[in-house]
């Protein structure tokens, strides 16, 4: 690319910033091109999201059985940990009965062995800014996934007009919010959106976008309202108030080998064994002792005390909370055993282990994203390489269970970071094919 050519696009990209830009105080390297994929690789995300969706089915399922006796009881109770019991009623209410997610979001990396999945976000940051990145690059010619407006007809598939709700606690996302409410009217112009915030006590229309999370309702002040409106079928909430389908210790329970048959019965043998190369092996941080003649699967070994001996190559693992806490999204839990000391990773260990009552943990397989190279603007606006790891976050669109893959944005950082998330210093664009 010429000189001219990129100053060109690089005033373009601050031309079409809105005003009050889309993260609060947050910035990010700008690039003049999208990550570019092959129509292979672009067939099997969409692929993803139908598995995933099923995944999501047969999660709300086995939940549901295990409340009514018809899978063992410890599941529902361990899910259930930590929540308030109102909650737990209202997440099994059979009004809500079969509802999973509309918004579906994998954080994915690419490693050598292939694509894995770290995390699977039921309410996603980013479909403002992932709906700019498409239009923009869109416009530059290239052959963006969703096209240039695929993050809006997919968020009006859902929500074909209706309140968006965002909490004081995701206000960092409210910019790119407002941006896709307002580009909603503009392409949408018969169809009608409103952002509120938690204080909100006035009429609710008919569809409810919620973007905040269940473990702060005590700051949600029209959350009372709201759940009754919910609960006489006055209106309709995605995601739906069911905690339990936010928890990332679904990742564990997607391996253990007693609740094997129920997942190749709903997810089909191939389902099964497709997700099983992207979900990474997963145990439970429980603190109950195992019986003399037992073994954590693959790590072959009887208690926790020996994992904390093991050696840094051995921790090849990562620790996480597994939700309904503030610490279970941004990376705030998240400890690398190989990033971390003997002691860091004993007392990490301890830690979690300690609060499984309350707040399980995930002891899970670190995988390590491949290096890529991508250009971007460095601060004198010159365009450089840089060599990085990335996140690729899709996003699908449930409506009438069709599952469609909208847009996927690539978040690229510098090589050294082990946890890839949004920083001022990684590079942010759209997936686009060859």
């Amino acid at each position: 690319m010429d000189r001219n050519s990129a100053e060109q696009i690089l005033q373009q990209l601050h031309a079409a910033m809105p005003e009050e830009g889309l993260f609060s105080e947050k910035s990010w390297r700008q690039s003049p091109e999208p990550f570019f994929i092959s129509q292979e690789f672009k067939k099997s995300l969409e692929q993803l999201g139908h598995r995933l969706h099923q995944f999501n089915k047969a999660c709300d399922l086995l939940y549901r059985l295990s409340v009514e006796g018809r899978q063992p009881s410890w599941i529902a109770k361990l899910l259930d940990q930590g929540k308030p019991e109102e909650l737990i009623r209202m997440a099994r209410a059979k009004v809500f009965q079969g509802e999973t997610a509309r918004v579906i979001r994998p954080d994915l990396l690419m490693t050598e062995e292939g694509l894995k999945i770290c995390e699977l976000d039921q309410i996603p940051g980013g479909i403002g800014l992932t709906a700019w990145l498409q239009e923009i690059y869109s416009g530059f010619g290239a052959e963006v996934l969703g096209g240039a407006h695929g993050m809006l007809e997919g968020f009006c598939s859902i929500i074909p007009g209706g309140d968006i709700i965002v909490s004081e606690e995701a206000s960092m996302y409210r910019p790119e919010m407002k941006y896709l409410v307002r580009r909603l009217h503009e392409q949408f112009p018969e169809k009608k959106w409103r952002l509120l915030s938690e204080q909100h006590q006035e009429k609710w229309a008919s569809q409810v976008y919620r973007f905040f999370e269940l473990f702060d309702l005590p700051n949600i002040s029209c959350a009372p309202d709201l759940f009754v409106r919910a609960l006489e079928k006055e209106i309709s909430i995605t995601p739906p108030l069911k905690p339990q389908l936010e928890e990332k210790l679904w990742f564990a329970l997607f391996w253990m080998k007693p609740l094997q048959d129920f997942w190749i019965r709903e997810l089909s043998q191939r389902g099964w064994e497709q997700l099983k190369k992207v979900i990474p092996y997963t145990w439970i941080l429980n603190p109950s002792p195992l019986p003399p003649h037992a073994v954590y699967p693959r790590l072959e070994v009887q208690s926790w005390e020996e994992v904390v001996q093991f050696s840094q190559k051995e921790r090849d693992l990562v620790i996480k909370i597994s939700g309904f806490d503030e610490r279970a999204w941004g990376s705030r839990s998240v400890v690398v055993g190989s990033d971390s000391s003997k002691q860091e990773w004993g007392e990490a260990l301890a830690k979690a282990l300690g609060e499984f009552s309350e707040h399980p943990h995930l002891l899970q397989i670190f995988h390590h994203s491949l290096i890529h190279e991508h250009p971007y603007f460095n601060d004198t606006q010159e365009v450089v390489m840089m060599k990085g790891r990335m996140r690729l976050t899709p996003y699908y669109f449930v409506a009438n269970e069709k599952t469609e893959l909208s847009g996927a944005l690539a978040t690229i950082c510098p090589a050294d970071k082990k946890l890839l998330h949004g920083m001022s210093d990684a590079i942010l664009v759209p997936l686009a094919t060859l």
